[in-house]
């Protein structure tokens, strides 16, 4: 096991990015299905799903509590959605199982958990389906929140894992205060990558990663060294959460994906902060920054011209 905190460099990230081939299709680029959303948390989808399609990915689709279906067709012009079964207070019932898991086979990638809320029907839904899909998936905020007291379901699941925590939430996984996560962060996500056999991302100024290497030990951690405070805005760890999703859904392993995602994302914050200043960013300044990220990688070109 490697114990060494190495910083994610630009040059190790332009090496893990997926090929765009001439002939391409936007079934080349895989499809990711988000599964998200409750009353009054639409903007987590949205967030999510802008994420996933600025990642390069193909398709994206993002399956929520059928109430909400006008409300996300009404604002979603790029991405598809799937109405799932909810319950009277519009979060996504135990009956949306069945029809999640269905629609999720084939698919490339799934990102589980951003504004999902925490209504004990979705609890129970977030347990069985992540011990029963089978794509590649990551975990996010209520998804993990919907795990606690119960994370020995991420010991069944049958696909490649990551999950996305801020020290919080991290903190309820493994039953630590989110200071006790904090100050032993290097130790806390090579011991949760390594029991559950995930990749890790932390989140958090500097975020760390940990995930399990080729030769089946874990790697890591890693420690990112784009973003600026700026991020700390609501919805920024939804764009997070799609963009990984859309990396995973390209073929990346989700080691990979982790590293390069959370790079390129703190990159357009630290892009869209030079045009606009920290303290008034929000998570669309972000979305809006990835390309000029991207061309930032794969030109090699620097922030400040």
């Amino acid at each position: 096991m490697s114990t060494e905190t190495r910083e994610i460099t630009a040059g190790a990230v332009r090496a893990l990015l997926p090929a765009r081939p001439a002939d391409a299709h936007k079934g080349t680029f895989g499809h990711v299905f988000i599964v998200a959303g409750s009353r009054g948390f639409t903007g987590a989808v949205k967030m999510s799903c802008d994420g996933a399609l600025r990642s390069g990915a193909g398709l994206v689709t993002a399956g929520v509590p059928a109430p909400l279906g006008d409300v996300i067709g009404a604002a979603f012009y790029e991405s598809m959605s799937l109405m799932l079964p909810a319950t009277e207070e519009e979060c996504l019932s135990r009956e949306a199982v069945g029809p999640a898991l269905h629609f999720a086979q084939g698919k490339d990638a799934i990102v589980l958990g951003p504004g999902l809320g925490r209504h004990p029907e979705t609890v129970a839904f977030v347990a069985e389906f992540v011990r029963r899909a089978q794509a590649p998936m990551l975990i996010d905020a209520d998804g993990l929140n919907a795990l606690e007291g119960q994370t020995e379901a991420l010991a069944d699941v049958q696909a490649p894992l990551i999950v996305t925590p801020h020290p919080g939430e991290m903190g309820r996984l493994v039953g630590m205060k989110p200071s006790e996560v904090v100050a032993g962060r290097e130790r806390v996500v090579r011991e949760f990558a390594g029991k559950y056999r995930c990749t890790v991302v932390l989140k958090g100024r500097h975020s760390l990663i940990a995930g399990r290497g080729g030769d089946g030990t874990v790697q890591g951690p890693f420690v990112n060294t784009t973003g600026n405070s700026g991020l700390a805005s609501g919805g920024t760890g939804d764009v997070l959460s799609g963009l990984i999703g859309g990396l995973m859904a390209q073929g990346l392993k989700p080691l990979d994906a982790g590293l390069v995602g959370v790079y390129v994302h703190g990159l357009a914050g630290d892009i869209a902060a030079a045009e606009l200043g920290q303290r008034a960013m929000i998570a669309g300044d972000v979305v809006r920054a990835l390309p000029e990220a991207w061309r930032v990688i794969e030109q090699d070109t620097p922030l400040y011209d």
